[in-house]
């Protein structure tokens, strides 16, 4: 009996096995054509009851060649309860403090309209077999309407005012100055800034207004009247609904682009004064946050002035003793985002953490901060219910983002799943971490990722990949410019080394990229390729680097530097010429910081300026070179582009050059984006000889 039934299961292997192989051929690597069909949740906000969540999604259309928005109501069970898709941008979805109704922006034909729903019937049905259910709702009502952009909508916890972003006139325009040349198209500026990565500053300021839930356009309030300054990062409702506290940087001319220092501000609706609460702290102080009990208000800070990549800092303002203590002294990362617990005792932050971005908590009554989710993965999205539920976006190098929630500090629950279907399609690629030594013996985190169906006997080409910021970490996120997965399926392993200026791996490391951009973390790419050169699948004659930005920078320095170990270059909007870039970049505090400040200034900067310029090196280019940038990139202009392949070209060294008219600093269209990928990797293909 024994034996038959062996040889039975032994027959449905043989019968299975065809199939099963057959399901594996069908698996393909990601294109970017597959890339470009996923949904993109962009953020999420869970109900107060905790049984659904209302999730803003993005998806582009290739043909189009534009971005598709919806937003959805999703129960915490994961059933999509409603969908709302119209021919229009909708933004800022929220619920009301009591779960009786929920808002939204919606932009179409130049006027941006809050949209209000009324919640008739909600089945809350907690029990296991049965999924939570939003029946009855009313049609979103039209509450008003505006000629400007309205942005980070916010209900007040008493649910009488709406509170949002918008732009409001301070200055006079050229038009209303010059009205005898109508025709005239011209900006004049008498001090900087005058712009911020791809748009011109202009008449316009945002400020933070409110506005009765009731439609009244006529009792729209300004929180900022009067005021010149640029509203930034983050605002929030006091519990009681007495008050409103920003961050914004109260700085004009040059000064406001030369520092850092923003402070949060509480303004008090009553008798109209503002208060400034972090007065003598000089750098970043955003994204405040009262506690659900009120006697806290909790915000990110940076300590040094100047310095745009120093220690994020998670901090408590006490309302009663109006005393500042920091919730993550001792803790040295980086804090990205934060909600409070609904019992006020705790906050829930994501934070570096070597190579991902993890979720830890923070308890406020005995100053200890755990980790409360990590793993391969990165989390972000964070949205509290006032019963405790968190919910929260988790992805990875393989997988796109999707929502999850604990309850209690329980385990991950899966919420979504908007691209579960088109990864199962996926033939993946693998990655693993790797730790190695660096010339002068630091340890070096780094990530390999494999390409699908990697076969360690063959011999593969090889991607270096240099990161930007400079100080910005390579964590586990599911890029749409830079996606592991999809740079991998062409059939590279690529090493991807965090060098000295990542965040992850404590400040120290930040820092000491700081006035040696072409020393030591140079050098760090140099050790990690060294290393991963030496594995006897890479194929050394098929090395290439990549980066944009301060990646980028790192590309043209390595032209010049690398002794001859690769074969071609990728730079994306990269730092090219430090004198030329000074002068076109628009936040001067940046190289005031890394670079010893304008060349002019002291011996230091030049000296400075002339060992780690990459446009130093241009005697020893050799090495074909692709280069791509965004003639709207007002933070790395174009031109430095512009001048790089002009060197290139007069030397001799085959070169290409792709420029995006509409682009900024990043590649943000579908189109553009399938044809910078096959223009690189065509390219790359043609000098490996591949």
């Amino acid at each position: 009996m024994l034996l038959k039934l062996n040889l039975k299961l032994y027959l449905c292997v043989l019968i299975a096995l065809p199939f099963c192989m057959n399901l594996l051929a069908q698996k393909k690597p990601i294109t970017p054509e597959v890339l470009y069909s996923m949904d993109r949740i962009n953020d999420a906000a869970v109900s107060p009851d905790g049984n659904f969540v209302l999730v803003s999604i993005s998806k582009p259309n290739i043909e189009t060649n534009k971005m598709e928005t919806k937003t959805q109501i999703i129960s915490i069970n994961g059933n999509i309860i409603n969908t709302f898709e119209e021919d229009a941008t909708i933004s800022s979805a929220i619920w009301s403090p009591d779960n009786k109704a929920f808002a939204y922006v919606l932009s179409k034909n130049n006027k941006h309209h809050i949209y209000c729903a009324k919640i008739a019937s909600a089945h809350n049905v907690k029990e296991k077999e049965t999924e939570h259910s939003l029946i009855f709702y009313s049609l979103p009502q039209r509450v008003a309407s505006f000629d400007e952009d309205i942005s980070d909508l916010q209900f007040s916890p008493d649910g009488k005012y709406f509170a949002f972003i918008k732009n409001v006139k301070v200055e006079q325009t050229i038009a209303e100055k010059y009205s005898q040349y109508p025709k005239a198209n011209v900006r004049i500026y008498d001090s900087l800034p005058i712009r911020q990565w791809d748009y011109w500053f202009d008449e316009n300021v945002p400020h933070i207004f409110y506005m009765s839930v009731d439609g009244n356009e006529s009792a729209v309030k300004d929180i900022m009247e009067g005021e010149k300054y640029r509203f930034i990062n983050g605002f929030s409702w006091s519990p009681d609904s007495k008050e409103i506290a920003y961050s914004c940087k109260k700085v004009t001319g040059v000064d406001a682009a030369r520092t850092t220092n923003s402070d949060v501000y509480v303004y008090n609706l009553a008798d109209g004064k503002t208060e400034n609460i972090t007065n003598g702290m000089y750098g970043y102080d955003n994204y405040p946050k009262y506690s659900p009990d009120g006697g806290y208000i909790a915000f990110l800070s940076q300590e040094r002035a100047g310095f745009e990549s120093d220690r994020i800092r998670l901090m408590l303002y006490d309302r009663n003793s109006k005393t500042i203590t920091e919730v993550t002294k001792g803790f040295d990362q980086w804090v990205t985002e934060y909600v409070w617990s609904a019992d006020s005792k705790s906050l829930y932050f994501v934070a570096t953490n070597k190579g991902c971005n993890s979720i830890f908590k923070a308890d406020i009554t005995n100053n200890e901060v755990k980790e409360a989710l990590a793993g391969h993965y990165d989390y972000s999205t964070l949205s509290i219910s006032k019963t405790g539920t968190l919910v929260f976006g988790r992805c990875n190098m393989l997988e796109p983002k999707e929502l999850y929630y604990i309850a209690d500090d329980g385990e991950p629950t899966k919420i979504t799943k908007l691209n579960d279907a088109i990864v199962e399609t996926l033939a993946p690629s693998s990655f693993e971490e790797k730790w190695i030594k660096t010339k002068d013996g630091k340890d070096l985190h780094c990530w390999i990722i494999y390409p699908p169906n990697f076969d360690k006997n063959k011999k593969y080409p090889m991607i270096t990949y240099c990161q930007g910021g400079p100080q910005q970490m390579i964590s586990q996120a599911f890029g749409y410019r830079w996606n592991m997965s999809l740079l991998s399926a062409k059939g590279y392993v690529i090493v991807a080394p965090n060098r000295r200026g990542c965040p992850g791996f404590g400040q120290n490391w930040i820092d000491a990229i700081r006035h040696d951009w072409g020393g030591k973390p140079m050098q760090d790419i140099l050790d990690a390729t060294d290393f991963m050169s030496k594995e006897p699948y890479i194929d050394n004659n098929k090395l290439v680097v990549i980066g944009a930005s301060a990646g980028g920078y790192a590309t043209f320095w390595l032209a010049g530097n690398h002794n001859k170990r690769f074969k071609a270059f990728l730079s994306h909007c990269g730092v090219f010429d430090f004198y030329s870039m000074y002068g076109a970049t628009e936040e001067l505090f940046f190289p005031d910081w890394e670079w010893y400040g304008p060349h002019w200034e002291s011996k230091q900067a030049k000296t400075y300026y002339e060992k780690h310029s990459p446009n130093m090196f241009i005697d020893k280019w050799d090495t074909p070179m692709i280069i791509s940038t965004g003639e709207k990139d007002f933070r790395v202009p174009y031109t430095q582009s512009l001048e790089a392949f002009t060197a290139a070209q007069v030397k001799g060294i085959p070169s290409k050059l792709l420029v995006y008219p509409e682009m900024n600093h990043f590649i943000g269209k579908t189109q553009e984006y399938i044809i910078w990928y096959n223009e690189v990797f065509d390219f790359f293909e043609k000098y490996l000889n591949r």
